[in-house]
C-alpha cells in the first residue's frame, strides 16, 4: 500500500493543483470531500492530512466544516488558507473579518523559527482571504506575517498542526514547492515511493480483471476525465471497448475533430 497524504477539499479551486504537486514528488495523494469522517480517513492510514482553501468565512452559520476528530487521527495536519482558518477555529483560536483583506501576491516575512516554512526570511506569496486569524489557539505559534501584520504562518509542533493563508501549491508563491516538500518530507516522513507509471499499470489490469470479456460503452465527451478512461479502458480490453461520442454543437471551434483524431490515433475508427 502507498503512502497517502489526504487533502480534504472545501471547495478550493486550488485543490487538485495540491494533488498535483504532491504527485511530482512520487507522493500518492487521494482527494476527499470536506464532510469525510474520520473512520474513512482512519481507514486510509495517511502520513499526512491537508485541508484546501475554500470560499466561505468559517463564521457563517452555514460554513463547510470537517469532522473535528480527524484532527486527533494522529498524522500532521496542514490547513491551507480557509483550511488554517478552520483548523484554528476547530483547536479554540479567533477568527475575524479583517480590516486588511488580502487578495493577490503578497510579502510574506518570518517572524519565528519554522519547519514548515523555506530558509528565506522574506518572500512573496498569493493571498486570497478576507478574514483573518485573531487569536491563535494554545500551543500554536505565528512564524510569519504579512507588512500588514496578518498572520500568514502558523505551527503547533507537540500536535503537528501547521497553517499557511497563503497558497504555497501556485506558482505565484516564490518556494512553494518546497514548503509543500518540508511537510511531506520533513513533517510526515513521507518517502516520495509512488510512481504513476504503477498506478496505470495496476488500474489497466484491474479493469481488464474486472471486465473479462465483457463489452464497454464509453460516453466520450473530449475532457480529461472521459479520455484518460477510455485510454485506459482501451489499453485493457482493446476491441471490447466502444466509445460513444456527441456533438451537441455547444462545443469550442474544432473541438469535435480533435476529439475524433485523438481517438482515432488509438487505431479505433471503426468502434467509434
Amino acid at each position: 500500500m502507498h503512502e497517502n497524504i489526504l487533502i480534504i477539499n472545501c471547495g478550493s479551486q486550488f485543490t487538485q493543483l495540491i494533488a498535483r504537486r504532491l504527485r511530482e514528488m512520487k507522493i500518492h495523494s487521494v482527494i476527499l470531500n470536506w464532510d469525510v469522517k474520520a473512520d474513512d480517513v482512519k481507514k486510509l492510514a495517511p502520513k499526512g492530512v491537508i485541508i484546501s482553501g475554500g470560499p466561505d468565512s468559517v463564521n457563517d452559520s452555514d460554513a463547510i466544516t470537517i469532522d473535528p476528530e480527524i484532527l486527533r487521527v494522529g498524522c500532521p495536519v496542514l490547513g491551507i488558507c480557509y483550511g488554517m482558518q478552520l483548523l484554528t477555529k476547530l483547536t479554540g483560536g479567533a477568527v475575524t473579518s479583517g480590516k486588511s483583506q488580502e487578495y493577490g501576491v503578497t510579502n510574506i516575512i518570518k517572524s519565528g523559527d519554522s519547519d514548515l516554512l523555506s530558509n528565506k526570511n522574506e518572500f512573496n506569496a498569493l493571498m486570497s482571504h478576507g478574514d483573518n486569524v485573531s487569536g491563535l489557539p494554545a500551543g500554536f505559534i505565528a512564524t510569519s506575517k504579512t507588512k500588514s501584520g496578518v498572520i500568514a504562518s502558523i505551527e503547533n509542533k507537540a500536535k503537528n498542526f501547521y497553517g499557511l493563508q497563503f497558497h504555497p501549491e501556485v506558482i505565484h508563491t516564490e518556494c512553494g514547492n518546497e514548503i509543500l516538500h518540508n511537510f511531506a518530507f520533513k513533517i510526515c516522513k513521507c518517502s516520495g515511493d509512488w510512481d504513476l507509471s504503477d498506478w496505470v499499470n495496476t488500474t489497466i489490469n484491474n479493469i481488464r480483471e474486472s471486465v473479462k470479456d465483457s463489452k464497454v460503452v464509453c460516453g466520450l465527451s473530449g475532457g480529461v476525465d472521459s479520455s484518460v478512461s477510455a485510454v485506459l479502458v482501451n489499453k485493457a480490453i482493446g476491441e471490447n471497448l466502444y466509445c460513444v461520442f456527441v456533438n451537441h454543437g455547444l462545443m469550442r471551434l474544432n473541438e469535435p475533430e480533435s476529439v475524433i483524431e485523438s481517438y482515432k490515433a488509438l487505431g479505433r475508427q471503426k468502434n467509434f
